[in-house]
């Protein structure tokens, strides 16, 4: 008697068992499977630039109305203002370094500003007449700055180089480069910092560049996707690009050598930017111009920039 009721005991814990890891199997986030995390319309067409804090905060360029940042809090589903750049100032872009200071990309003013972090006041950080509108940047491990300058009615592009001399100002130099780039507009670094990567806008192209100091060198086309369909880029611990395809409602995941390994595909059809976040880093949040949301999906590598901002590598 005692042995059956053991039995059916151990019976009956095993079957609890099983459910309850059926049960925790089931409600774990399926990678590469996007949804959408923030009401429709509390950003503008102009949705863009994408970037986690290393408090897990989300911040996204135009919310409500150009000229504004707006701040998803960590494991919120609503956005709030963040902050409102200088009048007639509306960003393209933003990048935090370790330090916790956001950088925000301003096309309209061809600046480029720091907020510290606790501040929500936007400082003039590097501004140029010479530039055309800075669009996307990305950031080295030394604070050196890297942004994309796209001329779309010329269908041709630079990049800029800005970073702090020996005396403390900041100083912005066009690299130079043995091609003409067409509509430059996505930019990361590859992990080790030692290759820039390009999306060309108009051409669909993306190029890896050697980076020496001021110059990009050993031009290497990667791939080339349909044009007119690539836009934000960003590179996770593993080397793979993250590729937003707007108008193609998809992120593509490639190896550094331009092979395809995921298509995500998307709840909107024009997905501008992404950024990783998420304790693990490991979580993808992409602005999506249709519709004006954020959507969100997890995938298997920590971002490159979520590691640098949690120092980690």
């Amino acid at each position: 008697m005692a042995i059956r009721y053991s039995r059916g005991v151990a019976l009956l814990c095993q079957g609890l068992l099983i459910s309850t890891v059926a049960t925790v199997a089931w409600a774990e986030p399926r990678l590469f499977e996007s949804s959408q995390i923030t009401p429709a319309g509390e950003y503008t067409t102009g949705i863009e630039g994408p970037a986690v804090d290393a408090d897990g905060n989300l911040y996204v360029v135009n919310f409500g109305k150009r000229g504004t940042i707006g701040k998803l809090v960590a494991g919120a589903s609503q956005s709030q203002k963040a902050l409102e750049l200088p009048d007639g100032s509306v960003g393209n872009a933003i990048r935090f370094d370790p330090d916790g200071t956001m950088f925000i990309a301003d096309y309209r003013k061809h600046t480029i500003f720091d907020v510290k972090k606790g501040s929500l006041a936007p400082d003039v950080y590097f501004h140029s007449d010479l530039m055309n509108q800075p669009n996307d940047i990305t950031m080295a491990r030394d604070g050196t700055i890297y942004a994309s300058d796209p001329h779309f009615k010329g269908r041709s592009g630079q990049i800029w180089r800005i970073a702090r001399s020996a005396d403390g100002s900041v100083q912005g130099t066009v690299m130079r480069a043995a091609r003409p780039m067409g509509t430059t507009n996505g930019i990361d670094l590859s992990p080790d910092e030692k290759t820039l990567y390009v999306g060309e806008s108009n051409s669909g192209q993306v190029w890896a560049y050697g980076v020496q100091g001021a110059e990009l060198t050993a031009a290497r086309l990667i791939r080339t996707f349909e044009p007119d369909t690539i836009d934000g880029i960003r590179t996770d611990v593993a080397g793979r690009l993250l590729i937003a395809r707007i108008a193609r409602g998809m992120i593509a995941v490639m190896t550094p050598d331009g092979r395809l390994q995921h298509e995500v595909i998307l709840r909107g059809s024009e997905p501008t930017n992404l950024a990783f976040g998420g304790v693990d880093g490991k979580t993808v949040f992409v602005s999506q111009r249709q519709g004006g949301f954020i959507e969100a999906f997890r995938t298997d590598q920590e971002g490159r920039e979520h590691c640098l901002q949690t120092r980690s590598c």
